[in-house]
């Protein structure tokens, strides 16, 4: 026999036993023989080529998540993401299961973050994503599902995880006390934009994009939204982050942009201003003078940072309390970096020969055994 899981069918009425294969392979033949199973997560499995099709994605992830990274730093994070792909592919699939139970229902999220995708890469409709998504040889209702399951895990965290974590006021003034050093910085702006491209038009259509760009401004002037704005109608690769820019210091922007943002107050935002590649309007997210910030400057940075100090561990804590809570079975020979002392693993056994007069015979099926 070869080294993969058997499927067999039988009954789990009695003493509780753990059928290895999925449902939806059950109906096949006796001692049929499926892909290998990797880890059984309660009712569910994660296959070997869900493993393997994790294992590939991680390069690009990291590339994705860590742009400024150097080749040398992406093949480190990439390794060790590897050493943990099975724990995160089994915590994903128990806070999975945990949104079922809680009812979750990210529907409407999954429609308008498949907008936001279509929009950011400019199609009309998203009949024209999906024919997108086909066309790179993913089929559409596996990417959906994809999706899906993302924003159920970070409902799930938001809910179980991060909202029970408190972060006081004399927590976050300690935090400033101790570390003083780390917001004595120099004079800075943060930045967020509304730009409408002029890239490969005409003069005509240029003047048309300024037409547009100071009908923007006005409604600015008037009181509309600058963030709704800028997701209704930028063209700038961040329009579905509010515009958001990041922060600059003097002599990071162009002598142009500079001279306009850094004589503004916080939530100001200047004219039009023409660049080589389109018109864009900036607004002033902060701007802090040079020297210590004061703490309600960096009040919500502190806040934000002890949040992130303490969401591991308390993720941690929760996915080890959701594993006893559950069935986590894992084949020898692959690592769960966060199993459950005494964990169950899932043993292989091998098929029982048909007998040669199945009405002169009966026998038992074999189950999978698990140890544990």
């Amino acid at each position: 026999m070869n080294n993969r899981i058997v499927v067999v069918l039988a009954s789990l009425a009695c003493c509780g036993a753990l059928l290895l294969a999925p449902a939806g392979a059950r109906a096949q033949a006796k001692g049929a023989v499926v892909e290998e199973i990797v880890a059984r997560v309660n009712n569910q499995i994660i296959t070997l080529s869900d493993y393997q099709k994790g294992a590939a994605g991680l390069p690009q992830e990291v590339a994705q998540d860590c742009q400024n990274c150097s080749q040398i730093q992406i093949q480190s994070q990439v390794a060790d993401r590897q050493k943990n792909l099975l724990r995160d592919m089994i915590d994903q699939q128990l806070l999975i299961e945990r949104a079922k139970d809680m009812d979750v229902s990210v529907e409407t999220d999954l429609v308008k973050r498949l907008d936001d995708v279509r929009k950011q890469n400019n199609l009309t409709s998203l009949e024209d994503l999906e024919k997108a998504v086909e066309s790179q040889g993913i089929v559409w209702e596996d990417y959906k599902t994809q999706i899906r399951n993302s924003l159920l895990t970070q409902e799930v965290i938001r809910r179980e995880v991060g909202g029970r974590m408190n972060i006081g006021s004399d927590e976050v003034k300690t935090y400033y006390e101790a570390h003083k050093q780390e917001f004595n910085r120099p004079e800075q702006v943060a930045l967020a934009e509304l730009f409408l491209s002029t890239d490969g038009k005409s003069p005509e259509e240029i003047s048309a994009v300024h037409t547009r760009a100071d009908d923007l401004h006005n409604r600015l002037v008037k009181g509309e939204d600058f963030n709704a704005l800028v997701k209704r109608y930028s063209e700038g690769s961040t329009a579905q982050q509010n515009g958001d820019l990041g922060e600059f210091q003097r002599g990071q922007l162009s002598k142009q942009l500079e001279d306009a943002v850094f004589t503004m107050d916080k939530n100001q935002f200047t004219d039009v201003i023409q660049t080589k590649t389109g018109f864009e309007i900036l607004k002033v997210l902060d701007h802090n003078q040079a020297g210590l910030q004061p703490l309600d400057k960096v009040e919500n940075e502190i806040t934000n940072t002890l949040y992130r100090q303490k969401m591991d561990p308390a993720m941690r804590t929760y996915l080890a309390q959701l594993r006893e809570e559950s069935y986590v079975l894992v084949k020898p020979g692959y690592t769960d970096t966060a199993a459950v002392p005494g964990a169950t693993v899932i043993q292989e056994v091998a098929p029982t020969p048909d007998a040669a007069d199945k009405k002169k015979q009966k026998r038992k099926l074999p189950l999978p055994k698990a140890n544990g």
